[in-house]
């Protein structure tokens, strides 16, 4: 995408969105990099996820923007200008791909996303085994890294939700696992994300698991501890403003001995569009790269209203 800005005043830069299919703007190119310098010619250019609508802002220094948002902002103050343009032509994605695991119909993710950095995801990446577990794979090809993502075809709301993952103490820091909801169309509500993760973030000093309510980048909404070797059992039951999270060893959800467990009781989402999604992706902004293709076993996902 490529522009030109006549007359601009100093310190100003261009801030791009892309609209999706059901009315979201997303900032361009990534949530983390969302700012498109201006040459000295007065031209821009940067690379997009494609969209059915884009929009130019041009912004002052101080303006940050949201990752996401349903209503452009208005020309004033910060946002200098502002242009519009329709999508052309048709997007053609290949027909998503879905599996069975625990009894529930997941659809396999296939384009990018920017978690973690800027993500390919393969199809290929995830499977179901003869004894039905869930496999995931983040794998290298060549300079190329992949990972994966299954997307639940079906939103649950409050209730509780069980994860039996299989060891994961040794997993590379640069790999990440999420066990969260995720609901694209609500900005207003952190898009309703509730995750367990376990990472190291690329730092092998730190803990390797935590519980967020989403933002992060609010301390009181993250707790940060050790997942010890062996199988381990995640829940977290989702009610009206609580979100109560335990992780215990073995695959019982009440009978191993408990490893972390918290309450939050602040900016719980309530339920909406969210679905369950499971993910092993590659954290860009390790220091180092994965030493080796990382694959992770999701032995059973269990809910309970």
């Amino acid at each position: 995408m490529a522009g030109r800005v006549d007359r601009a005043p100093a310190g100003t830069r261009i801030v791009l969105f892309a609209k999706n299919n059901v009315g979201t703007w997303w900032v361009q190119p990534l949530a983390e990099n969302p700012f498109t310098a201006i040459a000295a010619d007065g031209t821009w250019t940067s690379t997009i996820h494609l969209g059915v609508e884009y929009a130019a802002l041009l912004v002052g220094a101080s303006y940050h923007p949201p990752s996401t948002t349903e209503q452009l902002p208005d020309v004033g103050g910060e946002i200098v200008a502002r242009a519009t343009a329709p999508g052309t032509g048709k997007i053609d994605l290949p027909k998503p791909r879905r599996l069975t695991f625990s009894g529930y119909e997941w659809e396999l993710r296939q384009t990018p996303s920017d978690r973690g950095g800027e993500n390919q995801y393969d199809p290929d990446n995830a499977w179901v085994d003869g004894e039905g577990l869930l496999h995931l794979r983040l794998r290298q090809r060549g300079e190329a890294w992949t990972s994966a993502e299954v997307i639940l075809t079906r939103s649950l709301g409050y209730g509780t939700y069980v994860f039996v993952i299989r060891d994961v103490s040794q997993m590379d820091p640069a790999a990440a696992l999420g066990l969260f909801t995720w609901d694209d169309q609500a900005a207003e509500q952190n898009h309703r994300e509730l995750d367990v993760e376990i990472s190291q973030w690329g730092d092998s000093t730190i803990a390797n698991a935590q519980f967020v309510v989403q933002p992060y980048y609010v301390a009181a909404n993250v707790l940060r501890f050790a997942a010890p070797a062996g199988r381990l059992t995640h829940t977290f039951r989702w009610e009206p403003g609580r979100a109560s999270f335990k992780t215990v060893r073995g695959a019982s959800v009440t009978g191993g001995a408990v490893v972390a467990t918290h309450d939050f009781t602040s900016g719980i989402p309530t339920p909406g569009n969210e679905t369950v999604r499971l993910n092993l992706y590659y954290f860009r902004y390790a220091p180092a790269v994965p030493h080796g293709d990382v694959e992770v076993v999701i032995e059973r996902f269990q809910y309970f209203p």
